[in-house]
């Protein structure tokens, strides 16, 4: 059925040449690894130009005082459309730029005798302001740049002939970087700008769990519909999943390969004495005690709920739950829920 269903046609994907396919628009809170939403489109809609839209109409759906601190986004967000929606606003942004002529001319007038900063791990950082064509204003942009220290090995491959390997050896004289771009409408400094762009290389991390432990993109159906329907249903249950593990340990975020293993792999056994069910449940894990702390974790914790349960409503619920979640990010704070949603349920 695959390549067959409504919407499903050839974009571009190197690794899969030539066959149909749906693109996933996903919006992400990328530390906490949750799923705002997502959007299955045809796979040529592949650009930001299609994703922007429903970033637009989620953030109109949110209160304000509950937006991001920042918007992170790869070379095809940073264009002057989306930069101008984001500026008008208010929300800060942080994106790549494509290294266009324009591009290259500001990173060989910085290269050239400017005062680069240290920007973390063999970063050096370089700042300007820039201004492209058919920009509606000057940005700040700033350039990253780290030295290649080693000996490299070239690969060429010729149109009709074998691949081709070549050395280079460089030497005192000669100095290698390499070297990317941003543009960003926020204050911090060149260092916390370049580890913030950073840390968005650890959320695609969430799109491999996704893809490949999680079946994303493998419930499809013939309608569009509900493709967009199931998309949806897999990511709320990642989120459900993410939630569950981190009230076991909200220091840190496990992957499914870890932790369905570590939570799930075990043999359960009902028995009913005195007019009373006992569920025994045994573990064949290697570190079946660390499960066993984390389950007694999470069943006091929802026996403590439980007897306050029916002074609650169940959004009241809700945010105890999350508030215990990730408990890492908000330090002991409960989280107080919208006014939007505070209507008992």
């Amino acid at each position: 059925m695959y390549g067959q269903q409504e919407g499903a046609e050839v974009g571009y994907n190197p690794h899969k040449p030539g066959r149909p396919s749906h693109t996933y628009h996903t919006y992400m809170i990328a530390n906490l690894r949750l799923i705002l939403d997502v959007e299955v489109r045809s796979g040529k809609q592949v650009a930001s130009k299609h994703s922007a839209p429903g970033l637009w109409a989620l953030l109109e759906r949110l209160p304000r005082e509950h937006w991001p601190a920042l918007i992170r986004g790869d070379r095809d967000w940073g264009t002057e459309a989306n930069m101008r929606e984001a500026e008008q606003r208010g929300v800060p942004y942080l994106f790549k730029l494509r290294l266009t002529k324009g591009t290259r001319t500001l990173v060989d007038r910085l290269m050239r005798g400017y005062d680069w900063i240290d920007a973390g791990q063999g970063w050096q950082g370089a700042e300007s302001t820039l201004r492209l064509t058919g920009w509606s204003r000057n940005r700040r942009a700033i350039v990253l740049r780290r030295r290649i220290k080693k000996d490299l090995a070239v690969m060429s491959r010729a149109q009709d002939g074998p691949e081709q390997l070549s050395f280079a050896e460089l030497s005192d004289q000669v100095d290698v970087y390499e070297y990317s771009v941003l543009i960003t409408s926020l204050a911090h400094e060149i260092r916390s700008i370049a580890q913030l762009y950073r840390d968005r290389a650890d959320a695609e991390n969430n799109f491999d769990e996704l893809k490949n432990h999680w079946g994303w993109g493998g419930f499809t159906t013939q309608d569009l519909k509900r493709c967009r329907t199931m998309a949806r249903i897999t990511a709320l249950i990642y989120n459900w999943w993410s939630l569950f593990v981190r009230l076991a340990n909200p220091d840190q975020h496990t992957e499914a390969i870890t932790s369905r293993p570590l939570m799930l792999y075990a043999i359960g056994k009902q028995t009913r004495h005195a007019g009373q069910n006992r569920l025994t449940i045994s573990s064949t894990h290697a570190e079946a005690e660390k499960v066993e702390q984390h389950y007694r974790r999470i069943a006091a914790f929802f026996r403590e709920l439980r007897s306050t349960a029916e002074q609650l409503t169940a959004i009241q619920r809700w945010y105890r739950i999350l508030s215990l979640a990730l408990v890492k990010y908000l330090k002991g704070r409960q989280l107080q829920s919208p006014e939007c949603l505070s209507a008992p349920a």
